[in-house]
């Protein structure tokens, strides 16, 4: 440690004193080594943490003397900020001198802006308030002729910078891109790239600059352009595919070694660069053939020339690994990538052998012989000394489990956890096995007891979805009923033992999983009374270490055994010991039970056997006071406000900063402050009583006869009651497929000697259960994905099975439009009324048709993609399985069987195609109801087979709630072939790009299921609807709203500019237009359920000022940046 801080100390006087000239004044180093290295040096020589903290405080009391002294100079203030970084860097509060540290930026010389910038850099984040103070520093800076003042500017904004003052500096940072200095130009790219990524909407106007700088002649400025281009394909892989020659031609010229040698690293040229370009090509490749063929020659290049002769070299041949199985196949490419997972996996290298580990777990859905090929290496891992190959390789086996081999898994999965004391390992492996108990239980005693582990090894870390959903599914029951009687039944004696036991501590949750289930289902019991079961949960009770909250839950539990119990001793006692607890909530319940207890005939009826999963019928809306409001609206009383909205006027009639640019105003006569551009000032009535509004100007907007009711036209969107929570419906029956089993194995077995010892023997036997049913017909289950054969336990809602009878077949449909790139006619489809599942034809005459009923066309909101879900969430991989090459001329010429049906009233999407085989074709549209998106996945036989079963599923996604809707009102066309599978979309919270991904189930005659996997992609604007209020609801909406964007687009010097404007906004992204008074329009919309944003435009000259202002802060950038895309194209 002595030496790293002795050259330390050699270092700074030179770093910080580096423009003193030759031969100055010797003092000032000495005066600068000897402050900061003493406090260094006294620091080092410190003992304890309690005198460093008392040797910080004296220094940080000097430093504040100091810097607050009105004698003190520049370079002073330079030297303490140095001093005072050293402070914060180490843990303490030096928040006294970032206002100092702005000001050294602003003031000093170029050392003294360049100690101050980066002070500023350190101390301070993107949110903090200080931070506006330096962007009139960053703005001059970047005006600036001097190379190294420009360059510290952007260094500062690629850092931190305030989002709302993007737009201020946005145009001269885009002018740094045209630069004659290739740093300026390459830190500029740099802080293009901060601002996609902080707000990516108000950098999508100069994606041109981008590609410019992609093919700028400095290999620097080049390699920055590709963290933007990566990010932005991750999200629109299908917008940049123009772009694959050119990732082609620079990963070429890299691996040639082309680029200049700074680049190299320990001879290796550009990794990074390789790396990133990599990723690129996998992305752009990913289901695309076309696309796919442009790559195959550098990325066998690249695997050639990437020798394993250091660490660097690993990470470029696993990003072409991951690249080769991310594309479109080529057979070469795939025995390449897999010699080079083989070396890695066989390797004695820890870190190779993880390497090795982790492709394999990759690409195990690609090709699933490679585990077979290296399953005596993956036994021997699984007693690797090193924790993290041992894990590495459990990860691997979970992603192989099926019906045949889960026993063997989740018992070494078991065996791992009870040697584990990391809490991260726990919570991760106790969620796999309860995912692969549920799918693949052999038998009901083997999931109970598999659950017993999983409750008793995880105990309260983790999460508590595991003992809910545990719950839920014996409450919910399965197919059969019989079955649903066994497990409970098990479930009860399993607990009742594991009670018996003396002296064992169970954790609280798995002590309140035995009291539900007792509680719900100790009636199935012969030989135990409710009596024997309530002295049992008594005795639990009265133990001292049973949590508060576990205690609710047993009394809980003997209230529900009660009504059942003929004798009343134990409940009574129960009840004198808890009436007089200290605990409050315990005191509740007991007297809640002392006063049920009362009349037994009533817990009877509130306590039924078996009924927990019983839906309760929840008037949302509060009908019933209605009676009450209209009365007290009547006499004058406010109408009703959200808390969040009360929040939201308190906030913006308080007296803060204004963040607003100077710009063109929006109102003909002006308005101030947080002034509505409805005409209503801070004083006028808000609160929506019965005073008038006075008259307004002949030029502002006019307030007489608004209506001011409660109910649809008020304050707030009427919420729309959401649907019964869809049920994963059963999949089809179970096929066994074990005569790949012996062959499997003795293809490795035959290299193996002869005589082999006890020890591989075993070996052999547990590869022989853990990679049994992974021949080529079998489907390896992934994570996240469903299984295509049956799972044991198949939850079924009683809520659907009531309905089962009234809709005993789905209703077949397709589109009723769609969109031709060519605006070729519209293919139409009849319903045959056929139940069977048929061919399906399209004629090719009916492309020249031209009597065909014209329909309202709907713009393509979002590019659909189909990306398979990625099996690893925090390492941004993602696999996809390509779609066999099929031509045209194989499919079946499609006819069409009669006219389109009668279309519904809701505008829908064009028919997009998600996935397809020779046999199925899955397509898509989607539908914008009022209250939801309602996605309809259209399923096409195009074989002459007979179709046994087809099931879709759509995976649980991120900010989204998915419900299965089983009969709907659309534009039904049921063809002999197809049928359909409806889903209502509802956002649960505001996010910018999102997808949905879910597999298709199918099964012909006498041939094995087959499971084809999609993804769509959603956007926003997909969940927009039209707000339809009043003008003087939209003043006092707007007051109330603290998000706003504004934005200004060029247009033609027109008079017919605003009504066009309007009719587009209107039109393509579902505004409602309020209002229309001269140059000056209103419009709202909102985000479902009920998220409201307000825009008023105004058209001045030849721009349209708009300017957006809602509650949710995302949704008026992205309105924004819609708005402007709408108004170009337009």
């Amino acid at each position: 440690m002595s030496d790293i801080v002795e050259k330390t100390l050699t270092a700074l006087p030179g770093l910080f004193l580096q423009n003193q000239p030759v031969g100055g004044s010797p003092a000032a180093k000495t005066s600068f080594s000897s402050r900061l290295g003493g406090l260094i040096r006294g620091i080092t020589a410190l003992t304890s943490k309690h005198e460093e903290e008392k040797l910080i405080q004296q220094e940080l009391n000097s430093l504040k003397a100091t810097v607050s002294a009105p004698t003190t100079t520049l370079k002073m203030m330079k030297e303490c900020m140095v001093r005072l970084i050293y402070c914060e860097m180490l843990g303490y509060d030096a928040s006294f001198g970032y206002i100092h540290a702005i000001k050294l930026a602003q003031q000093g010389n170029l050392l003294e802006k360049r100690v101050g910038y980066l002070a500023v850099s350190l101390f301070l984040h993107e949110s903090h308030e200080l931070l506006l103070l330096l962007v009139n520093t960053v703005l001059k800076d970047l005006q600036s002729t001097n190379l190294v003042e420009i360059c510290m500017a952007l260094t500062v904004v690629s850092q931190i910078f305030p989002r709302e003052m993007i737009p201020a500096v946005l145009p001269l940072i885009e002018d740094k891109l045209q630069h004659s200095k290739e740093i300026i130009r390459r830190k500029a790219v740099l802080a293009l790239y901060k601002f996609h990524l902080i707000a990516p909407n108000q950098v999508q106007h100069i994606h041109i600059k981008f590609r410019k700088a992609l093919c700028d002649r400095d290999v620097g400025v080049m390699a920055a352009s590709l963290h933007i281009y990566l990010r932005m394909i991750k999200e629109n892989p299908s917008g940049y595919k123009d772009l694959t020659g050119s990732f082609v031609t620079i990963l070429k010229q890299v691996v040639g070694g082309k680029l200049p040698v700074d680049f190299n690293y320990h001879n290796v040229p550009a990794p990074w660069l390789q790396i990133q370009l990599l990723r690129i090509l996998g992305l752009l490749g990913k289901d695309d053939q076309r696309t796919s063929e442009l790559m195959y020659d550098v990325l066998d290049e690249s695997l050639r020339r990437a020798e394993l002769n250091h660490n660097v070299t690993y990470a470029i041949l696993f990003e072409c690994v991951h690249t080769v199985y991310s594309i479109y196949p080529k057979s070469d490419l795939l025995e390449k990538a897999a010699k080079c997972i083989g070396k890695f996996v066989l390797s004695p290298k820890i870190n190779l052998k993880y390497l090795g580990l982790k492709a394999l777990t990759y690409v195990i859905q690609q090709d699933p012989t490679l585990a077979l090929q290296h399953q005596m290496t993956i036994i021997e891992c699984l007693d690797h000394p090193d924790p993290i190959i041992k894990r590495e390789t459990l990860e691997l086996l979970y992603r192989i489990t099926n019906t045949q081999n889960v026993t063997v898994i989740v018992q070494k999965m078991l065996e791992y956890l009870h040697q584990s004391k990391e809490e991260y390992i726990i919570v991760n492996l106790v969620g796999k096995i309860a995912e692969l108990a549920e799918k693949y239980a052999p038998d009901n005693s083997w999931f109970i007891q598999t659950m017993n582990a999983v409750f008793s090894v995880g105990g309260d870390v983790m999460h508590p979805d595991i003992p809910n959903n545990f719950l839920r599914l014996l409450a919910e029951g399965f197919d059969d009923e019989t079955e649903n009687q066994q497990l409970r039944l098990y479930a009860v004696q399993s607990y009742l033992t594991l009670l018996d036991m003396e002296n064992v501590l169970y954790p609280q949750r798995f002590l309140q999983v035995m009291s539900w289930v007792l509680g719900e289902y100790s009636y199935l019991l012969d030989k135990e009374t409710p009596e024997e079961i309530i002295t049992r949960l008594y005795k639990l009770l009265m133990k001292e270490s049973i949590s508060s909250e576990t205690k609710a839950w047993l009394i809980a539990a003997v209230t529900k055994l009660t009504p059942q119990a003929h004798s009343a001793d134990i409940v009574e006692k129960l009840i004198q010991e808890f009436t007089t607890s200290l605990d409050t909530c315990m005191r509740q319940h007991a007297f809640e039970l002392k006063y049920l207890h009362k009349n037994v005939e009533l817990m009877k009826s509130l306590l039924p056997r078996d009924r927990s999963c019983e839906d309760l019928v929840v008037d949302a809306s509060l009908s019933f006071l209605d009676g009450f409001v209209a009365e007290g609206l009547s006499q004058g009383a406010a109408p009703y406000k959200p808390h969040h909205q009360r929040q939201e006027e308190k906030l913006s009639q308080e007296k803060v900063l204004n963040f607003e640019p100077y710009g063109l105003s929006f109102s003909s006569s002006g308005f101030t402050g947080r002034q509505s551009p409805a005409g209503i000032s801070l004083g006028s009535d808000v609160s929506g009583n019965s005073a008038e509004t006075s008259q307004k100007e002949t030029n502002s907007l006019k307030l007489e006869g608004v209506k001011k009711l409660w109910g649809k036209e008020g304050y707030l969107p009427k919420e729309s009651k959401g649907g019964d929570e869809a049920e994963a419906p059963p999949v089809p029956p179970e096929t066994a497929i074990l005569e790949n089993r012996d062959q499997a194995i003795t293809r490795n077995d035959q290299s193996q000697v002869l005589t082999q010892s006890k020890e591989e023997k075993e070996k052999q036997m547990l590869a022989s259960s853990l990679f049994v049913g992974l021949g080529s017909e079998n489907t390896i289950h992934l994570l996240g994905k469903a299984d295509p054969v049956s799972h044991k336990f198949r939850r079924k809602s009683k809520v659907k099975e009531a309905r089962s009878g009234e809709t005993a077949h789905s209703s077949l449909s397709t589109l009723s439009n769609v969109v031709c790139a060519d605006d070729d006619d519209l293919n139409t489809l009849h319903d045959r009324g056929d139940k069977g599942l048929k061919k399906f034809s399209l004629s090719s005459e009916l492309l020249d048709s031209k009597s065909l009923t014209e329909l309202p066309l709907v713009e393509k909101l979002s590019n659909c993609s189909l990306s398979a879900p990625s099996l690893f969430a925090d390492n941004n991989m993602e696999i996809l399985h390509p779609p066999p090459s099929t031509t045209a001329s194989v499919v079946k010429q499609l006819s069409v069987v009669s006219s389109l049906e009668e279309t519904t009233e809701c505008m829908h999407s064009s028919l997009t195609e998600v996935c397809n085989n020779e046999t199925i074709s899955v397509s898509s549209y989607k539908i914008w109801e009022d209250d939801c998106l309602l996605m309809v996945w259209l399923v096409v036989n195009k074989t002459d087979l007979e179709l046994k079963s087809a099931h879709l599923e759509v995976f649980p996604a991120e900010n989204f709630k998915i419900t299965e809707q089983s009969g709907c009102c659309l534009p039904v066309v049921d063809a002999e072939s197809t049928t359909s599978f409806h889903h209502r979309v509802q956002v649960e919270q505001p996010f910018t790009e999102g997808s949905l991904s879910g597999f298709l189930t199918y099964q012909m005659v006498d041939v094995h299921p087959v499971q084809l996997d999609f993804s769509i992609n959603l956007s926003l604007l997909d969940f927009i609807r039209p707000l339809k209020i009043s003008t003087e609801d939209f003043g006092k909406l707007w007051l109330s709203f603290a998000n706003d964007v504004k934005q200004n687009i060029k247009t033609a010097a027109s008079p017919a500019v605003l009504p066009s404007a309007l009719n587009v906004l209107q039109q393509k992204l579902r505004l409602h237009v309020i209002d229309v008074v001269g140059s000056e329009g209103l419009l709202a919309c909102q985000l479902l359920p009920s998220v409201p944003c307000l825009l008023h435009c105004r058209v001045h000259a030849d721009v349209l000022a708009l300017w957006f202002r809602s509650s949710c802060p995302a949704l008026p950038d992205y309105l924004s940046c819609q708005c402007q895309k709408v108004m170009e194209g337009s």
